[in-house]
């Protein structure tokens, strides 16, 4: 019992930085769930069952567009393809003997933060620590969604639109360090928004749904910068 007992304390510990953040950017969710006419229990199940801040973000506009559920998987599926890579790279830290049914509710809340701190933590990694993990950080992801989709009924218009600004700062925060110190990723940035606000604005690709221009903007300046730049393998020598 010790064995599952400490582990899933260390996680619960260490997920509970990332439950306060996750209370912040999923509060401006629920708010714009709200506005895009998402009620607050749909706007609460897609928070609790995705855990992905930019799937979900994205699907609101594709939501509201009204286009095909297959625009809206494909969509999903480039935007969170990282966490299969994740996910891969995770796995090295399992038990060779580990259960199947602990891989799949591991799966379940791979995300850029509880990946950060798992694999950073030294050994084999438990279970019960992820465990541990998910049980702080989806309340807070799920519990952040309720308030802003609630609050949007209460909150007068001017703050809720003030409000609404908060999720491209978290992006800009999250974007602008690695930015500052890779004139490549900075560049990549910069093409990104342009070709952002090309599909936007000109006539021929502005008819594009929000979903199709997600996707192939992805691919194209992801794949594009991924064989201009591609990353050098580290030499290690002996």
């Amino acid at each position: 019992m010790k064995h599952r007992l400490e582990p899933f304390k260390f996680g619960l510990r260490d997920g509970i930085p990332i439950a306060l953040g996750y209370l912040a950017v999923s509060f401006s969710f629920g708010i714009m769930a709200k506005g895009a006419g998402i009620g607050t229990l749909e706007a609460a199940v897609m928070s609790f069952t995705n855990l992905t801040s930019a799937g979900q973000f994205a699907a609101l506009g594709i939501i509201q567009s009204g286009a095909p559920l297959l625009e809206m998987a494909a969509t999903q599926l480039i935007i969170n393809l990282r966490y299969c890579l994740m996910s891969c790279s995770l796995s090295q830290k399992l038990s060779g003997n580990m259960p199947f049914f602990h891989r799949f509710l591991m799966a379940y809340g791979v995300t850029d933060e509880i990946f950060g701190v798992s694999v950073c933590r030294e050994g084999v990694l438990s279970p019960f620590y992820t465990y541990g993990l998910l049980c702080a950080a989806v309340p807070g992801w799920t519990l952040g969604t309720v308030l802003g989709a609630v609050s949007g009924d209460l909150l007068p218009e001017r703050l809720l639109s003030a409000l609404n600004v908060a999720i491209y700062g978290m992006f800009l925060a999250v974007v602008i360090p690695p930015a500052r110190e890779s004139r490549v990723l900075a560049g990549i940035v910069l093409v990104s928004m342009a070709a952002s606000l090309v599909f936007s604005s000109v006539p021929f690709f502005s008819e594009i749904s929000s979903g199709f221009r997600i996707i192939l903007l992805t691919v194209l300046i992801a794949g594009g910068a991924a064989y201009l730049f591609p990353r050098k393998e580290e030499s290690h020598e002996d």
